[in-house]
């Protein structure tokens, strides 16, 4: 039997940094990615007889519906409710999430096949970046190989489960959105050219470094791989985006959480959103109550997570 009702969980995602802003090999880009827990985009797809979505993130899901019905030459005539959106221009993921989670919920509702990689390349999704699809598939930490000449998305070359003990801070400032469109098209045309021999290293630290200390659970070593990571990245899109990090208060919330004994500092994605690392649930609230002493978390929204070891939830009722 058809499902009446099909409702998609879609993760946000943390992306760690680039590997190659070089490209001097011919691909180019590449990255590490992380799903994370309690932040997501929820939503469900029913047949109705004119076509109506509700719910954050409205008009953004009303385009995906209308190209995938025209892409998939489906019947038109959908419900599309949104029960919750990750935060657009956060460094979270928001846009392939919601674009992803618009697509399998249409491909399970009309029983038609669904692939991420290949529909994130039909939607214009991975241009640069194929961890959206890739952890739309399979969560955990995944790296993809870049953007070689070919259309579709780049390729996951490893994929690893984040260990459950291990916890994520994320520190977001709502005051400030990430670069996105045109903006962050220009952004990337204006900066210097990446140093080869950068790039050589962040792939040296991410195959020597960040991969075996997860396969290890050594966060310590992880941390510091990460943190070197983010900082050659963030000092090469420093002149786009004000810094290091996108807020100045992100990235003094972060500069205290390290020294509270969390690992790893980074910006996901243009931020706001920034990330640490902490070795266990106590410690990462120990380090958050730490951080409020400071001050430094005034209008600042701070979450404790998990790495999830899974894709996105996709469940047809009816």
């Amino acid at each position: 039997m058809r499902p009446d009702v099909v409702s998609v969980c879609a993760p946000a995602r943390l992306h760690l940094g680039f590997l190659d802003l070089n490209g001097g090999l011919g691909r180019r880009f590449g990255g590490i990615g992380l799903s994370v827990s309690d932040v997501a985009t929820r939503l469900s797809v029913e047949r109705a007889g004119t076509t109506r979505v509700d719910g954050p993130e409205a008009e953004r899901a009303a385009a995906h519906l209308t190209r995938l019905t025209d892409l998939l030459d489906l019947p038109r005539g959908h419900r599309l409710t949104i029960e919750e959106a990750i935060p657009a221009h956060s460094g979270l993921g928001s846009g392939t999430q919601l674009a992803l989670a618009v697509a399998a919920a249409l491909c399970a509702l009309h029983e038609r096949p669904f692939d991420p990689h290949e529909m994130a390349a039909r939607l214009g999704r991975g241009s640069r970046s194929g961890l959206g699809a890739g952890l739309f598939a399979t969560g955990g930490i995944v790296v993809d190989g870049g953007k070689g000449a070919s259309e579709a998305t780049p390729p996951m070359i490893a994929r690893l489960p984040f260990p459950a003990a291990w916890r994520v801070i994320i520190v977001r400032d709502p005051a400030h959105r990430g670069l996105s469109g045109a903006a962050e098209i220009e952004a990337f045309r204006a900066l210097p050219t990446f140093p080869a021999s950068e790039a050589a290293e962040i792939c040296r630290l991410t195959l020597m470094q960040v991969l075996p200390a997860l396969a290890e659970e050594d966060l310590s070593a992880f941390g510091r791989a990460i943190a070197e990571i983010q900082l050659k990245v963030g000092s090469h899109f420093a002149p786009a985006q004000g810094g290091v990090f996108t807020s100045t208060r992100v990235g003094a919330a972060l500069r205290a959480l390290s020294a509270a004994g969390t690992h790893g500092i980074g910006q996901s994605s243009w931020g706001s959103a920034g990330f640490a690392f902490a070795a266990a649930q106590d410690e990462a609230e120990a380090a958050v109550a730490a951080l409020a002493r400071t001050g430094l978390c005034e209008g600042l929204e701070i979450a404790i997570v998990e790495g999830l070891n899974h894709g996105a939830r996709v469940e047809a009722n009816g």
